[in-house]
């Protein structure tokens, strides 16, 4: 196995433990009010988490990739 050459910073990693915590943590959303409409805070707490993390994940992304990357990520940049 080669060793990791990416050259990208990797303190935006830290940035997928907010999610992780915001959901983890109960007692923050456990509960109705205030409704979206009509909507439970506890539903559309965690479901604007989905959209939420994945909008995270691009900026990781985008923070973390080195301009040399081949962008062949099936194959993880092997030929």
């Amino acid at each position: 196995m080669a060793p990791d050459t990416r050259t990208g910073p990797r303190w935006p990693n830290l940035l997928l433990v907010i999610p992780f915590v915001a959901l983890l943590w109960v007692p923050l959303y456990n509960r109705i009010d205030p409704a979206l409409f009509g909507i439970p805070f506890f539903y559309w707490y965690q479901f604007l988490w989905v959209i939420l993390t994945s909008l995270l994940i691009l900026v990781v992304q985008a923070l973390t990739s080195t301009n040399g990357d081949s962008g062949d990520h099936a194959t993880g940049g092997r030929p």
